[in-house]
């Protein structure tokens, strides 16, 4: 009987080694797991993300990061000795993500494909592991949610839900919690809207025991405080009351509520952050292997948590090794790259957690950077952070005041006010009228008026940004009056408007007064209520500002005006009708009339417009008259429509005042019709104001253009004689060859980039060759940032053109204009990447040009007489990979 015994023990192991530790818990399993979130940084008046010079050169911090950390993530490179690509790696195909829901929104407008990547990820791990996807939700806009109130709680863990089933097409299994932080009521919340399991740091447990069971009903409780826990393995953490939370003995029934919890390594996700683990993809794994316990166990999992922002932003190039790792590295080790929810299905938790009662992985003291002078994210000890606990308790009470204006108003419109609310996500994620007017059906007491939708929205709206209003980063660092801080004023400023245009409350003085409670550290500000009138205040926005931005930037629409080549902008008289509708950021500009004329240097434009916001459906019919006195100058009057006898007399007096040729006259005049405001170019908004002025200012770069030009030829061989006995360069005649040959190559590039294909393109090759060996010799740095795109987009149109359309005549003709301009590009020096086309090269490589490869070598080992001319383009085709920084010796060398 023994030996009977030990030979089918002997089976059942060797059973159990054959399965895959896909689907059954064997070995050892490592998840990488990438926190992605911006902070929502929309303009409140204009849904858009206004330019952030610290971001230079790129428009704002969203699009700096995507450049160094989330699209590098959706292709990152696999490179060999020689630094050619093997492999293209979607890294969210193989680590655990979660990506915030006002980032991906920004990802869906601003770079499609990367947001398909993340997408095509998540179901591709689906695939992989066995239904369990990489993606995660998150709390909707990253509040700390030990410190809202339960409606907040239950709304931030439904609107993350909704937003992710939106996208990922089904329902998360787990959520991240804003910095981790944690409370009994955020579990119960969680466990509510049935997340099966969360991700916390170490350092918020407590204590731990094996499960009890029938076998072993009494089991002995370990004290973890310390960061001690065991995160190999998954935690059950029992939601049910008890008397006494130390009580040793708990009585756990199948009833009782929880939620599934793992703790991420603390070191090693420490030494992610904050060492060079990260820089080779060996350490990492060596670092990573040297937590492997060794006891034996069936099963175990490594798993680390960071910012994902870690991975190309913090630390510049890491997606590489990340991909590596994921490819190379952890399946060499015999490890099963996986996500949590897929672990999870093979490995109920054996062990009960109990955590402390309020914690965060950020905050040594609880929550307490969020609320208090608590020290963390100081500034060394220099400024303090006691503006925190007064600006928590005005928000605070703003939020409770706005609690009663939305239930007393709301009860007009909705049968469930907090049930409208939990629903307007699918509304933010689609403000299309037919899903605005479908989510009022559903939710309206009865058939509302246009005026009433309009309220009913506006309440919406108010209660959307009372949360943003909450978003966690507001408190994190150490000074009230940086962009975080007046970020989520802005929000508070908005929900403080809508609140006064429905109910005609007005809670902004009471709400003022509780920020000059909150000290600032800038003595400039002095406290948070100077930081709203300076930073808030100022930025809101009225309908009369979209409408001066609309009656400004009429006057510079291509189709509008045309330039005379003596005397700037020549307009005849006239009526012009432009296009009926148009888009100003989140409104909808409608054109009732349009007229303009042009007196000597004085231009005059009136006209009426409706605006309707696209968010809040709230419209006025306003009318306005624009007068450009020449160069920065202008002059413009809005306001209300009163009909239009009065509107045609304005407009007859204003273009009367015009016929005397006199602006002081015309001002005059337009002040007494339109009283005394008036808007400048100085009052629009930043992105319109910039592209204006650089439309003001062409004529005169134009001009100085053709003068450094000038200056260069005349004194092209001075030039050279100091370069030759390697003298200094007199500044100004330097500047001039850099403006001349960045000039004469942006003209070039222009021009090349007008004629489709290879075909008569070799004169401005030699052009630019030219220009390139110019600059080199004299030195010069070609700073011309529209060159440099033109360049991507000229080799990826040609790549595209030559692998998607191929023509097997044409093809070595092709490569070798790729190659001529990819060469020419190189000596250049423009600062341009090659990495769109590699994305584009290496995805048709194996999805066309491979599969080509092996029909030519089956054909040839199968036919004496193979027709090698019927292949041939092959061979330049894979030369071109080369010239791509693309590994494809081994199929160049099989056809060779």
């Amino acid at each position: 009987m023994v030996a009977s015994s030990q030979t089918a023990g002997d089976q059942s192991v060797k059973a159990a080694a054959t399965q895959s530790p896909l689907q059954t818990a064997t070995g050892v399993y490592v998840t990488v797991h990438g926190h992605f979130y911006q902070p929502p940084r929309e303009n409140p008046y204009l849904d858009a993300i206004e330019r952030q010079p610290s971001a230079s050169p790129f428009h704002d911090w969203n699009e700096r990061i995507h450049h160094e950390c989330y699209r590098p993530n959706a292709f990152a490179r696999v490179l060999n000795e020689q630094g050619e690509i093997v492999g293209i790696v979607n890294n969210y195909e193989y680590m655990s993500f979660n990506v915030g829901p006002t980032l991906m929104s920004w990802l869906e407008r601003y770079d499609v494909e990367v947001y398909q990547r993340i997408l095509e990820a998540d179901r591709k791990s689906c695939d992989r592991l066995n239904g369990h996807g990489n993606g995660i939700a998150q709390v909707y806009n990253h509040i700390i949610m030990p410190l809202a109130n339960t409606r907040d709680k239950y709304t931030q863990i439904r609107w993350g839900k909704a937003d992710f089933r939106s996208r990922f097409g089904r329902d998360p299994e787990g959520m991240w919690l804003a910095e981790t932080a944690v409370d009994y009521a955020t579990l119960e919340a969680l466990v509510a809207e049935g997340i099966r399991f969360i991700i916390l740091a170490p350092s918020q447990a407590q204590r731990c025991r094996a499960i009890p069971t029938d076998e072993e009903p009494e089991t002995q409780w370990h004290e973890v405080g310390g960061s001690q826990i065991d995160p190999t393995r998954p935690y059950r953490c029992y939601l049910k009351e008890v008397g006494d939370q130390r009580s040793e003995i708990r009585e756990i029934t199948p009833d009782t509520p929880y939620i599934d919890i793992f703790f991420y390594d603390g070191p090693i996700s420490r030494d992610m952050g904050f060492s060079d683990v990260l820089f080779n993809s060996h350490h990492l794994a060596g670092r990573i292997g040297s937590a492997v316990r060794g006891d034996h166990r069936p099963a175990q999992l490594i798993s680390v948590a960071t910012d994902g922002e870690t991975f190309g932003h913090h630390k510049g190039g890491t997606e590489k090794t990340l991909a590596y790792a994921f490819v190379e590295e952890f399946p060499r080790r015999e490890w099963t790259v996986t996500n949590f929810a897929h672990y999870l299905s093979l490995n109920t938790p054996t062990w009960e957690v109990e955590l402390k009662p309020v914690t965060a992985w950020s905050c040594a003291h609880g929550v307490d950077r969020w609320q208090d002078d608590c020290g963390c994210g100081g500034e060394g000890g220099v400024w303090h952070q006691k503006w925190r606990r007064p600006l928590r308790q005005a928000l605070d009470w703003l939020r409770d005041q706005l609690i009663k204006v939305y239930e007393e108003a709301g009860r007009q419109f909705f049968r469930d006010p907090w049930g409208a609310r939990d629903e307007y996500i699918q509304v933010i994620r689609d403000r299309s009228p037919a899903n605005i007017n479908r989510f009022l059906c559903r939710h309206q007491t009865r058939k509302l008026s246009a005026s009433e939708q309009i309220d009913a929205l506006r309440l919406l709206e108010m209660q959307r940004h009372t949360l943003l209003m909450y978003t966690s980063c507001g408190w994190f660092f150490e000074e009230i009056s940086r962009p975080e801080g007046t970020q989520i004023l802005r929000y508070a400023a908005r929900a403080l408007e809508l609140a006064g245009d429905v109910a005609g409350v007005q809670l902004e003085k009471g709400f003022i007064k509780r920020l000059t409670q909150a000290p600032s550290n800038v003595d400039f500000f002095k406290h948070g209520g100077e930081v709203y009138r300076h930073l808030v205040v100022s930025a809101q926005i009225s309908f009369q500002q979209v409408a001066a931005q609309y009656a400004i930037t009429s006057l510079f629409s291509n189709h509008k005006l045309e330039r005379s080549q003596d005397n700037g902008f020549a307009i005849p008289s006239c009526n012009i009708r432009y296009s009926s509708q148009q888009h100003v950021y989140c409104y909808t500009a409608q054109q009732l009339d349009y007229q303009l004329q042009r007196m000597g240097a004085l231009t005059l434009a009136v006209g009426q417009l409706r605006l309707i916001s696209e968010i809040t459906w709230e419209s006025e019919h306003l009318v306005f008259a624009v007068l450009h006195l020449g160069g920065w100058d202008f002059h413009c009057c809005i306001q209300p429509f009163n009909g239009r006898r009065a509107y045609s007399q304005m407009k007859d007096k204003s273009f009367e005042s015009l016929q005397q040729a006199s602006a002081a006259q015309t001002i005059l005049a337009m002040s007494q019709m339109f009283g005394g405001q008036s808007f400048s170019l100085q009052h629009l908004f930043a992105e319109e104001r910039h592209r204006i002025m650089r439309l003001l200012s062409q004529e005169t770069l134009t001009r100085l253009d053709q003068l450094y030009t000038q200056v260069y030829r005349d004194n092209y061989g001075v030039l050279m004689a100091f370069h030759r006995d390697e003298l200094a360069v007199p500044q100004e005649l330097q500047v001039a060859a850099e403006i001349a040959l960045g000039n004469r190559c942006l003209n070039t590039l222009r021009s090349l980039s007008d004629i489709n294909g290879a075909q008569d393109n070799s004169n401005y090759l030699l052009e630019l060759q030219a220009i390139a060996t110019e600059a080199q010799h004299l030195r010069c740095r070609l700073n011309i940032p529209e060159g440099k795109q033109i360049l991507e987009q000229l080799i990826v149109r040609s790549l595209w053109q030559l692998l998607y359309d191929t023509n097997p005549a044409t093809v070595e003709v092709d490569v070798q204009y790729l190659e001529r301009l990819i060469d020419t590009a190189y000596q250049l020096q423009l600062g341009w990447s090659l990495e769109r086309a590699q994305e584009l090269y290496f995805s048709c490589l194996h999805s066309q040009i491979v599969p080509l490869c092996i029909d030519a070598l089956q054909a040839q080992g199968e036919d004496e007489n193979f027709n090698q001319v019927q292949f041939g383009y092959l061979r330049p085709l894979l030369q071109l990979g080369q010239k791509l920084g693309i590994d494809v010796s081994a199929w160049l060398h099989q056809l060779s």
